[in-house]
């Protein structure tokens, strides 16, 4: 009878096999939590720089006062569920909700700042204190990936805030209008846009603001729908949305610090107040002249090249593909309506935009390609975007005036480019696909072993073993064969 191989675990040069501290996939995630934690660690030490707490400081004064954001540590708690069963599930939020209603209680004696999540956060945590104590090996493992990927979305959304802070502090000059004089070579969508929403209003603009403010939910409830299966199986797909949308998130922040912008309708919308250059969005085009920095107040976050929001919206509307087909229509519209709220809100160019979608390529096939092994097509698409991305960042900085004079060639050259990423991306994660349902190479493809006939039972007070249909003397596919008696 042929058996399939056995897998064995890759042994050192000893023909031992390596400690569990020293496999390669516990050396790179000890790698990377001890950078994230690094990185926060500095990122704390800078806002106390400038007067203010860090993310540490922020998520760790939620255990016990009243948190920012109730709905978001409970959306941590959701992803920290998928590890659970249906029934660990139940218990742990009647447990958050048992210890929100209590500090609700002590803080409407004591008339304190009203708000509730702790019990989320004390669930989190306490999912880790199990897994640490109670659990061992892979289950131990699998608990505290799951803590881990529950208060990375809160760590996440905290970082974020203080990065914004960082460059409303350390950068005293914003470039819209350099920004704004190269979005002429696109027809000036912001301007375009913002007048349709003025028109359209409040019909569009209450239904854009509940897309723009709720892009976090719906990438959330596509994150929980690819780690549905998370508590069968005991183990994490190994590529998420989730995963794309905190490493945006954290990179995203760094080039605000090298391109800071604001938005039109802070620059010249009534939002920017005295700040603004003059009150000319959505109605008045701005004037090309020579760009120059503007100064402006120390308090508006510099947050708009590229543009995050359009960045996770693109990843959203990726990782809704492999959805039902309500969920392909929902990421189609989250994604039309979040681009639609980016500017006619006036929170954004769109040269921000372009970027914002190169980023996000970027990043998904870096991410995807970490996960299932790095190949030609995907080293390709990632330089390709870096590539473009770093052109786009350069022309929209010191070729502003070029573009906006020649419209015709530069507005088509920056679809062009943007859409050669799409592309190269579309084609890429298609061979990906093709690749991963294929079988995995050098394992041959075995040959089904022979059927043997059903080994019959033995009669009640035997001794001697039935015979196997292998006797020389008897007929192996005979299937009334009866058992010898003794």
């Amino acid at each position: 009878m042929i058996t399939e191989p056995t897998r064995i675990p890759p042994r050192d040069d000893r023909g031992t096999q390596p400690a569990p501290w020293r496999r390669p996939r516990v050396v790179l995630w000890t790698a990377a939590g001890v950078a994230t934690l690094g990185f926060l660690v500095a990122l704390e030490i800078v806002a106390r720089g400038y007067g203010f707490s860090g993310p540490i400081t922020e998520q760790s004064r939620e255990v016990i006062f009243a948190p920012e954001s109730g709905p978001l540590l409970y959306g941590g708690l959701a992803l920290t569920m998928v590890v659970l069963t249906w029934r660990q599930r139940l218990i742990a939020l009647g447990i958050a909700a048992g210890v929100d209603v209590a500090f609700f209680l002590v803080r409407w004696a004591l008339d304190a700042d009203m708000n509730f999540g702790n019990g989320a956060l004390w669930v989190v945590l306490g999912v880790a204190v199990l897994g640490l104590t109670r659990r061992t090996g892979q289950e131990r493992l699998l608990l505290l990936k799951g803590t881990g990927l529950g208060l990375l979305l809160v760590a996440g959304h905290k970082t974020g805030d203080t990065w914004l802070l960082i460059t409303s502090k350390t950068r005293a000059t914003v470039l819209d209008a350099y920004v704004a004089a190269a979005d002429h070579a696109l027809a000036d969508p912001s301007w375009l846009v913002g007048r349709f929403l003025n028109a359209t209003a409040p019909v569009s603009t209450g239904i854009l603001h509940v897309v723009y403010g709720q892009l976090p939910l719906a990438a959330a409830l596509v994150g929980l729908y690819q780690l549905r299966r998370v508590a069968v199986e005991r183990r994490f797909p190994a590529h998420h949305l989730v995963r794309t949308f905190l490493v945006i998130g954290l990179f995203g922040p760094a080039i605000y610090m090298i391109f800071p912008v604001v938005g039109p309708v802070f620059a010249y919308g009534t939002d920017g107040g005295a700040w603004a250059t003059a009150n000319l969005w959505p109605d008045v085009l701005p004037p090309v002249t020579d760009p120059q920095p503007i100064p402006f107040d120390g308090i508006t976050p510099r947050n708009c090249m590229p543009s995050l929001h359009t960045a996770w919206a693109v990843t959203l509307f990726i990782h809704s593909r492999d959805g039902s087909r309500a969920m392909r229509w929902a990421g189609t519209f989250w994604l039309v309506g979040t681009l639609t709220a980016t500017l006619g809100f006036g929170y954004h160019y769109g040269a921000d935009l372009l970027a914002g979608v190169v980023f996000a390529l970027t990043i998904e096939t870096a991410m995807r390609c970490s996960a299932h092994g790095w190949d030609r097509a995907g080293v390709r698409v990632v330089a390709l975007g870096l590539t473009v991305f770093a052109a786009q960042l350069a022309s929209y900085r010191w070729l502003p005036t070029e573009m906006a004079a020649r419209p015709w060639l530069y507005g088509p050259l920056l679809l062009l480019v943007t859409g050669a990423v799409i592309y190269a991306y579309v084609r890429a994660a298609r061979a990906a696909r093709e690749r991963e349902r294929e079988p995995k190479p050098g394992v041959p493809r075995q040959r089904p072993a022979r059927r043997e006939p059903a080994e019959p039972a033995r009669a009640v007070g035997t001794t001697g073993a039935a015979p196997t249909g292998t006797d020389d003397s008897q007929d192996p596919d005979a299937t009334d064969a009866k058992p010898e008696l003794v």
